[in-house]
């Protein structure tokens, strides 16, 4: 069903925001990788709420629990129940939006679908269920570097109209996380957290884009015709909360090329077969060709803004609603860490379907 993701490398997500805790089953993950709390901390470290000014004030420490699939510091290729406790509900706060839909919520399409929906911080709707895709997210990557030597990172290049000059083969984890906005380029930085607090202050949102990169990324991975590597990667990225565009390579801009001037070059170097260029952003014909996997993915302003709205009750009555509680006024910042999951969750299920299928 639709909480559960991938294939060989498989993760249930589970759990709704004001309920006692969300978390994670990943099933499929190799035995013997050494694996802790600590290996996963620090990724939903970089998630949580309440870690800078420009995020929702929601106090939570988030702090992981290894349930099962451990034993003495590595994995057994059992089930891995990872738990995180909620602490900072508020659920007094989503009062009114029992009887009514928030605009651009989910509230009003889960009503539709279920006949029942989980009002209090909108339940499974909450970016609180990304918690357990981190979670898994923090155990694929660090197989992928173990194993495969591969890097994934992510970054924000823009944030509403203010962009950022960014090269995606040579940003570093080092330079995203020297601010709170997670843009490695420090004077855009400067400039999209002072528009976040403009907005925030308006009562308001904003969106902007992300840059997500795959680094030592090997040819051959990818499960055509229909897993193609970057049709998994729009899935896993327009599965997160707000997301509403994703394109991989040229993208949206390659439409302004010709065929000849969008071709990848190619050429062996050293032995190795190389693109002079990287228009198709590491994937062609659906299967990595051994460059950087780059890609873009949107998001939208947060749905909640502090200004009265039009809207509907439960009932199909007209009627009006001014949200409240904690919320952030840009989500980029913390959907870093979930882009980043969510490729390593895909890329790793594509390593392992690769080896058994291929058996190298």
């Amino acid at each position: 069903m639709g909480n559960t993701f991938g294939h060989l490398f498989r993760i249930t997500t589970w759990g709704e925001s004001h309920g006692g805790g969300v978390g994670v089953v990943i099933d499929g993950c190799p035995p013997r990788l050494e694996l802790t709390e600590a290996d996963i901390q620090p990724e939903l470290d970089r998630r949580r709420p309440g870690q800078s000014k420009i995020v929702t004030p929601r106090k939570e420490a988030d702090a992981v629990q290894i349930l099962s699939g451990t034993f003495e510091g590595r994995t057994l290729g059992t089930p891995i129940s990872l738990v995180v406790k909620n602490e900072d509900q508020r659920s007094e706060a989503y009062t009114e939006m029992a009887t009514k839909f928030r605009p651009s919520h989910a509230d009003y399409t889960y009503h539709a679908k279920y006949g029942i929906r989980a009002w209090p911080g909108g339940g499974r709707t909450s970016a609180r269920e990304t918690i357990g895709r981190v979670a898994a997210g923090a155990v694929a990557k660090k197989l992928l570097r173990e194993r495969w030597g591969v890097e994934v990172l992510a970054c924000v290049t823009q944030v509403q109209d203010v962009k950022a000059a960014v090269a995606p083969e040579t940003f570093t984890f080092e330079q995203v996380e020297a601010n709170i906005v997670r843009c490695p380029d420090a004077a855009a930085a400067d400039q999209m957290i002072r528009l976040i607090e403009q907005r925030r202050g308006e009562g308001d949102s904003v969106g902007g884009i992300i840059l997500g990169v795959a680094r030592n990324v090997p040819a051959g991975w990818g499960d055509p015709v229909f897993d193609r590597l970057e049709a998994d990667l729009g899935k896993a990225m327009l599965s997160l909360p707000a997301t509403k565009a994703f394109e991989i390579g040229s993208g949206f801009e390659g439409v302004h090329l010709t065929g000849r001037q969008h071709n990848d070059a190619i050429r062996n170097v050293d032995g190795r077969v190389r693109t002079v260029t990287n228009r198709s952003g590491g994937v062609v014909g659906g299967i990595s060709n051994g460059e950087l996997i780059h890609f873009r993915v949107a998001f939208k302003p947060t749905a909640t803004v502090f200004h009265e709205q039009d809207t509907v009750d439960i009932h199909l009555e007209n009627t009006t609603l001014k949200p409240r509680g904690r919320h952030d006024a840009c989500v980029l910042p913390r959907a870093v860490p979930m882009v980043e999951a969510m490729t390593a969750l895909v890329l790793v299920d594509h390593a392992l379907r690769h080896e058994a299928q291929c058996g190298h």
